[in-house]
C-alpha cells in the first residue's frame, strides 16, 4: 500500500460536507470507489467511507498512475457492494469531507443486472379514480414531483416512495387528468428539476409534462391497426417528406400551412390547378411516406408565431409528438389529435407512415431530463470521462445498456399501439448496437411484421466494439432490417463526398459493374434478401440530385442533366430492393445549392409547388414507373435465390446496361421483361428475338403499364440517356 494512501482507523466525524477544494470521489465499481487529489498532498493521506451512521471497512488502498502530474488518484475498494440510492461520503485523516459521486458504476454490466425494470408502468397513468406517477432513478436519494394545474399554477409537492430494481413511484387519490407535472431529482447532492421521459403528453416547448387520458384523443373512427395491406418489404415505395415542407409555399393550396392538418386537407389546388396535397400522393402511387422527425425536439421555439425552420434531429422526448406543426402547441391535447388525423388520412388514401426517430443522441446532454434522472448511464463516455460523440452532435446514447434500449424499445411500440405508425427510419443506425436493433424487430413482429424497420447503418466512431455496431456491413446479422445502400447511391450518382465525382447516370460508364450488383438488390455482396437494400440516389442530406449535377456535370446543358435524372429515378425505381425517392426528386427539386439545409429558411426547404406543375411530364415518368413497378412484381422478388433464377445481365456496350427478367409465369402476369438503361449520349440498336412480341411500356420520358407501341422487327433503338423496358 502506498503510504500516501495510508488508511487511519481512528478519525471520526458526526457531520459530513458534500464537496471540498481537496478531493472529489466517484463510485466507479460496486466495490470500486474513486477519489480525485486535485492538488499534490505533502503530507499523508488516508480515507474512510461512512454512510453517515457507520463507518464502513476498506479492503485495499492504492494509487494509480496519472496525468497531469499535479493530480493524485486514489482507488479504495470496499470489502461490501455499495447500494445505489444511498449517500456515502468520503472523509481524510483532517476530516474533510465529499459526497460520493456517481461514476462509472452506472456503466457496468452488474449495474444493469441489479436495477434493469421491465415492467411497462413507468409515466404517469389514470387508473380509475387514482393517478400513478412512476420512473426510473436508480441513483437518486430522494425523488419528487411539483404538480401544477392546467394554467400551469403550483399546487403542491408529492413525494415518491422508493420501489424495486430503483423505480420510484406516488399513488394520488383522483384522476389528474390534464394537470402539468415535473420531477425533482435528489442525485449527486443536488436537486434536478427533470421532465418524465416517458410522458405521453407535453406542455409547449416541452417543459412539463402533462397528464392525459389518451383515449380522449382519438379521432372518430380512429383505429391504429386499420391500415392499407401490405405484405412484403419490396412492395414498398417510400417518399421522403417534411411535415412543413411539404405545404408551406403560398402556392401548396393547402390552408394548414406546415403544419399536421395540411395532410389531412381533400381536394387541394396548386399553381395551374394542379392536384396538390394527400390527392397528389396518392395519384402518384408512392405506398409509404417516410416523414422527417415528428417527435419533440428542441431546435425550435414551439410558442413563436413564426417559428424558425428545422428538420428536427434535435430530440427531447420520445414518446410525444413535435408542437410546432400543431395548430396549437399550447394544447397538449391538439398536437396527439393532429397526429392521429394525419395518420388516418395517410391510411384512408392507401399510404401508410414510416416516422424517422431519432434515439442515437439527445439535443443538449446537459439539458436532458435522462441525464438529470441517471446522470451518466444513458450515454457512452471515453476513458477520459467525456461523452462519445460519434454522432456529430456532442453525444452517443447508450443503446447497449438495458434502460436505454427499454426506452426506444417502449418508444416504438407506442408509436405503433396510439397512433398506428407502419415503420421507423433509424437515424445514424451505426451508432446502436446489433442486439438491440434485433430486440426492436423481434418486437414489432410481434406486433405487426408488416411495419419497415430501415436505417442507416454508416459505420460510427462511437465508443462501441466494431463487430456491435448495426452497420450495414453487419446486415446478415440483422435480417428484417433495412439499409440505405449507399453504394446504390455512390455508383448511380458518383461519390458522395467527392463531388466532382460521375457515376453510371451522371456520365462515368466504368462504375458498370458496381451497378449490376446493386439492381439484384446487392444480394451479392451485402444483404441477404433483397428486401434489406434501400435504393436511392437522393434524401434531405447533403444535395439534392439536380444541385449534385449542377456541380458534377456543370458542363452540360439542361436538357441534358434532366435526362441524367431521370435515368438515374429509373434505376431506383426499377432494381430489386426497395426505392427511396426525395420529395420533390420527380421534378428536379432544387435547394439552391444548399447541400446541408438542416435550419435553412422555407425558401430553400419548401415543396416546390410551382415547379411541380412546370414539370407535369417529369412526373408523370416518375409516376408511370411506380405503376409498373405496382403491377409488376417481377421488379420486387423476395428473395436472393430468385435473383438467381429469373434476372440475366447481357453484355453488348460499355454505355448500355442490359438485363431480362425471365421464366415469370407463375410471378407476373408478363412471360419476359427486358430492360435497358442507356448512359452514353449516343442512340444504339440493339437486337431482339423476332419470334416473341415485344411490347414497349417505357420509353424516352414516357413510363406505364399500358404498351406505348409494338416491335414489327428484330431491332430497337435506344434513346440517349434513357430507360427502355418491354416485355412479352
Amino acid at each position: 500500500m502506498n503510504k500516501r494512501a495510508g488508511i487511519s482507523l481512528n478519525a471520526s466525524s458526526s457531520t459530513y460536507e458534500k464537496q471540498n477544494s481537496l478531493f472529489t470521489a466517484y463510485w466507479d465499481d460496486f466495490n470500486i470507489i474513486t477519489v480525485m487529489i486535485h492538488e499534490t498532498a505533502s503530507e499523508s493521506l488516508s480515507f474512510r467511507l461512512t454512510d453517515g451512521q457507520d463507518w464502513l471497512p476498506v479492503s485495499n488502498i492504492r494509487e494509480l498512475e496519472n496525468e497531469p502530474v499535479n493530480q493524485t488518484i486514489i482507488q479504495l475498494q470496499t470489502v461490501d457492494p455499495l447500494n445505489a440510492g444511498q449517500e456515502y461520503f468520503v472523509v481524510d485523516q483532517k476530516g474533510n469531507s465529499c459526497l460520493l459521486l456517481t461514476g462509472k458504476v452506472v456503466r457496468t454490466e452488474e449495474f444493469d443486472r441489479r436495477y434493469a425494470y421491465q415492467k411497462d408502468d413507468l409515466g404517469s397513468i389514470l387508473n380509475g379514480d387514482r393517478t400513478i406517477f412512476k420512473i426510473w432513478a436508480p441513483t437518486a436519494i430522494q425523488v419528487k414531483l411539483n404538480l401544477y394545474d392546467k394554467k400551469q399554477n403550483f399546487l403542491r409537492v408529492l413525494d415518491l416512495v422508493r420501489e424495486e430494481n430503483g423505480t420510484w413511484a406516488h399513488e394520488e387519490p383522483g384522476r389528474l387528468e390534464g394537470n402539468y407535472y415535473r420531477y425533482l431529482i435528489n442525485v449527486n447532492g443536488r436537486w434536478n428539476k427533470a421532465v418524465d421521459p416517458y410522458a405521453k403528453a407535453l406542455s409547449v416547448n416541452g417543459e412539463f409534462g402533462v397528464v392525459l387520458d389518451l383515449a380522449k384523443t382519438n379521432p372518430p373512427g380512429w383505429n391504429p391497426f386499420h391500415k392499407p395491406e401490405f405484405k412484403n418489404a419490396t412492395d414498398a415505395i417510400i417518399y421522403e417528406l417534411h411535415v412543413r415542407d411539404f405545404s408551406i409555399q403560398s402556392q401548396s393550396g393547402m390552408v394548414h400551412k406546415g403544419k399536421y392538418r395540411a395532410l389531412t386537407e381533400k381536394h387541394t389546388k396548386g399553381p395551374l390547378n394542379t392536384t396538390s396535397g394527400m390527392d397528389y400522393l396518392k395519384d402518384l402511387g408512392v405506398t409509404h411516406v417516410e416523414l422527417l422527425p415528428i417527435q419533440d425536439y428542441g431546435s425550435v421555439d414551439e410558442s413563436a408565431a413564426f417559428p424558425n425552420y428545422n428538420w428536427g434531429y434535435d430530440p427531447t422526448h420520445y414518446f410525444v409528438p413535435e408542437g410546432s406543426y400543431s395548430t396549437d402547441p399550447f394544447d397538449p391535447v391538439q398536437r396527439i389529435k393532429e397526429v392521429k388525423e394525419m395518420v388516418a388520412a395517410f391510411h384512408e388514401n392507401g399510404i401508410r407512415v414510416i416516422m424517422d426517430v431519432v434515439f442515437n443522441h439527445i439535443y443538449i446532454i446537459e439539458d436532458s431530463s435522462l441525464e438529470k434522472i441517471v446522470p451518466g448511464y444513458y450515454f457512452r463516455y471515453d476513458k477520459g470521462g467525456k461523452p462519445s460523440n460519434g454522432t456529430g452532435v456532442g453525444n452517443d446514447t447508450a443503446s447497449e445498456r438495458f434502460m436505454m434500449r427499454k426506452l426506444m424499445v417502449d418508444s416504438v411500440r407506442f408509436w405503433i399501439k396510439e397512433y398506428g405508425i407502419d415503420g421507423f427510419r433509424f437515424d445514424l443506425m451505426g451508432i446502436h448496437d446489433i442486439e438491440t436493433m434485433n430486440v426492436i424487430r423481434r418486437e414489432i413482429d410481434e406486433i405487426d411484421p408488416s411495419i419497415l424497420m430501415i436505417g442507416e447503418g454508416w459505420n460510427m466512431h462511437t465508443i462501441l466494439a466494431d463487430d456491435q455496431k448495426a452497420k450495414i456491413e453487419h446486415a446478415s446479422k440483422m435480417p428484417g432490417i433495412c439499409h440505405f445502400n449507399d453504394r446504390f447511391r455512390d455508383a448511380v450518382k458518383g461519390k458522395l463526398f467527392n463531388q466532382n465525382d460521375q457515376g453510371f447516370a451522371t456520365g462515368n460508364l466504368f462504375v458498370k459493374d458496381q451497378i449490376v450488383q446493386c439492381i439484384m438488390g446487392s444480394t451479392n455482396t451485402l444483404f441477404s434478401a433483397p428486401g434489406q437494400s434501400i435504393n436511392y440516389v437522393e434524401c434531405h442530406d447533403n444535395h439534392t440530385l439536380w444541385d449534385r449535377m449542377l456541380i458534377s456535370n456543370s458542363f452540360e446543358e439542361e436538357l441534358i442533366r434532366e435526362k441524367r435524372h431521370l435515368l438515374a429515378s429509373a434505376l431506383v425505381l426499377l432494381s430489386q430492393g426497395i426505392p427511396f425517392i426525395h420529395a420533390g426528386q420527380e421534378f428536379f427539386r432544387t435547394k439552391y445549392g444548399v447541400e446541408n439545409s438542416y435550419a435553412s429558411p422555407d425558401e430553400i426547404n419548401q415543396f416546390d409547388w410551382q415547379k411541380k406543375a412546370g414539370e407535369s411530364r417529369s412526373v408523370n415518368y416518375i409516376k408511370g414507373l411506380i405503376q409498373l413497378r405496382r403491377e409488376h412484381p417481377c421488379f420486387r422478388l423476395q428473395r436472393k435465390d430468385q435473383i438467381r433464377e429469373h434476372l440475366t445481365f447481357y453484355e453488348y456496350c460499355p454505355s448500355l446496361l442490359i438485363y431480362k427478367l425471365h421464366h415469370l409465369k407463375e410471378i407476373d402476369s408478363w412471360n419476359e421483361v427486358v430492360v435497358v438503361h442507356n448512359a452514353g449520349i449516343d442512340l444504339k440498336k440493339i437486337q431482339v428475338d423476332p419470334l416473341k412480341n415485344w411490347h414497349v411500356v417505357v420509353d424516352n420520358d414516357k413510363a406505364g403499364v399500358t404498351a406505348l407501341y409494338s416491335l414489327e422487327m428484330n431491332e430497337i433503338t435506344v434513346s440517349p440517356l434513357s430507360t427502355l423496358v418491354m416485355y412479352n
